[in-house]
C-alpha cells in the first residue's frame, strides 16, 4: 500500500511520466520515468521508495535524453 501511496503522490506533485511492471519477466520488476530538475532529486525519489527503504527492491537510476524534434532527434 505505501508503494502505491507514493506513486500518487509522485503523480500528484508532477514528478512521474509513466511507470509500470515489466510483463512476462521472472520474478517481479517494473520501471519508473520521472520528471526531475536533477539526477540528485532522482536519486533521492529513487531512495525513498518504499519497497527500496523496506529492502524488497533495488534500483537503477539511468540518465534519458529526448530525442524529439527540436533537437533533430539527436542527429
Amino acid at each position: 500500500m505505501e508503494h502505491v501511496e507514493n506513486i500518487r503522490k509522485l503523480d500528484d506533485e508532477g514528478k512521474l511520466e509513466i511507470c509500470g511492471v515489466f510483463k512476462g519477466y521472472p520474478g517481479m520488476a517494473g520501471m519508473y520515468i520521472l520528471k526531475t530538475d536533477s539526477r540528485e532529486e532522482a536519486e533521492e525519489i529513487c531512495k525513498a521508495e518504499p519497497l527500496v527503504m523496506g529492502g524488497y527492491a533495488t534500483y537503477k537510476l539511468v540518465g534519458l535524453q529526448i530525442a524529439d524534434r527540436e533537437n533533430n532527434y539527436l542527429l
